[in-house]
């Protein structure tokens, strides 16, 4: 750190196995994030930070900025997703060559922002009002813009609720009796295809579904005017009759998990009777439906029922759901339980980015972390919808993140060039060369003039 252009000042290291081996600890001119730049010319194909750059207000008063918005905005997001989570983490990546490359301008020939300039940057200018609101806005912006050249012919959108465990006194932390832990209750929403559409930080001892509208119809805004399917699924956590009313006055198909009370167990006795004859070693499936109105409900709603027998279980499991789908009731809980891979989806932003890590001391400065780290996890969930190589086609973001952008990097510097020298180890040079073949092939086309 303290000699970023050499060797440290401690001298050679030498290992007592072969003491031919030389170590040397060069700061500023190896990288062991190289794989970043693959995610650097995403982001310039799609335009993605440009749109913040016109979006984010400067705050900052005086005439001693030595990053602009964008630039400080990326290091912000790139260091999430390359894993560092932490803002303290900014004092080693400052120096580190591919994050100047990413944050652009002066840290290229310089260095990044430092930990007291990436601070103030992330709990005082992204914390004003404005500032905060485009934040939430740029998730659905980036999806528009990836999405621009070939919109998609529907969307289905999964909502859930998650947990953030807290470890101290920040503002609107609380206990949470079902998940047993003082903590933040964030609400996400995803597509199909794993993005991130929009989230909100709550207080950890709200209701699952509190704020939905908040959330929702946002993004039901973005895709009001597009002649494309729409679909939504929740747990019973939204089985919510005000969600339906929305759901249905905007044109959307849902499936919704309903808690089981006595009158639904009523309508389906003939179906809770164990089957004559000797149980089989498979699981047996019966399917039921009905018309429902709750006291609550403005009119009754078609109700889908699922009991399974399984081998060696006394009492059926039963499910039941609402849904306006004019499928048949298998077809339903088919596209249902789906909504599973919402849950692997908060998995990966839990064990990839560390999204949980909310410590500031108020509830904006958690807000806009946890919407970095949104940004973040949409980058990498951009690429993971790519075309890309078939070797990497299945990759989680955990598996991006260890394998692809943990690629060691070596920058050598000539008078009109920069190479970055890349360790071919898991990616070889064919394969890095097919991927960013891909992120070109994401390219909008070109607006006739």
């Amino acid at each position: 750190m303290a000699h970023p252009t050499g060797a440290s000042e401690l001298g050679d290291g030498r290992l007592g196995f072969d003491r031919r081996v030389r170590l040397e600890f060069h700061g500023s001119k190896i990288s062991s994030d190289g794989g970043l730049l693959l995610f650097r010319e995403l982001d310039d194909v799609l335009g993605l930070h440009d749109l913040a750059e016109v979006l984010l207000s400067e705050t900052r008063t005086g005439h001693n900025r030595l990053h602009g918005l964008v630039g400080l905005l990326r290091q912000s997001v790139f260091g999430r997703l390359a894993g560092y989570e932490d803002v303290n983490d900014a004092e080693r990546l400052a120096l580190d060559p591919v994050m100047r490359q990413i944050v652009g301008g002066r840290a290229v020939d310089h260095q990044a922002a430092s930990a007291s300039q990436m601070g103030r940057f992330e709990t005082e200018v992204l914390t004003t009002p404005d500032n905060l609101a485009v934040l939430a806005d740029i998730p659905g912006r980036w999806i528009d813009r990836v999405y621009e050249a070939a919109p998609p012919k529907w969307i289905t959108l999964d909502m859930d609720s998650s947990v953030s465990p807290t470890h101290g006194n920040q503002e609107g932390t609380a206990w949470n009796g079902h998940f047993g832990c003082s903590c933040y209750h964030p609400l996400f929403l995803f597509n199909q295809h794993g993005q991130l559409e929009r989230c909100k930080l709550r207080p950890g001892n709200v209701h699952s579904a509190d704020g939905w509208e908040n959330v929702l119809k946002p993004v039901m805004a973005r895709y009001a005017g597009r002649d494309i399917l729409r679909l939504f699924r929740a747990d019973a956590a939204f089985a919510l009759p005000a969600l339906y009313t929305t759901l249905e006055a905007e044109g959307y198909f849902y499936a919704i998990r309903l808690p089981t009370n006595a009158v639904l167990q009523q309508r389906i006795a003939h179906l809770l009777k164990r089957p004559v004859g000797r149980p089989p070693n498979h699981v047996r499936r019966l399917y039921g439906e009905f018309e429902y109105q709750a006291g609550s409900w403005d009119r009754p709603r078609r109700v889908l029922a699922k009991v399974e027998w399984h081998p060696g279980e006394l009492f059926p499991r039963v499910g039941f759901l609402v849904t306006n789908l004019p499928l048949e009731p298998e077809q339903v809980f088919g596209f249902y339980n789906q909504r599973g891979t919402a849950e692997q989806y908060i998995k990966e932003g839990k064990i990839a980015l560390k999204w949980t890590r909310l410590s500031c001391k108020t509830m904006a400065q958690n807000e806009v972390r946890l919407q970095l780290h949104a940004l973040a996890y949409n980058l990498g969930a951009f690429l993971q919808a790519a075309d890309l190589p078939e070797e990497i086609a299945t990759w989680s973001l955990t598996s991006l993140q260890t394998r692809l952008i943990k690629i060691g990097a070596r920058v050598v510097r000539h008078a009109r060039a920069m190479t970055f020298q890349l360790a071919e180890v898991i990616i070889s040079s064919d394969l890095f060369h097919r991927i960013l073949a891909a992120i070109h092939r994401l390219r909008p086309s070109p607006v006739p003039i």
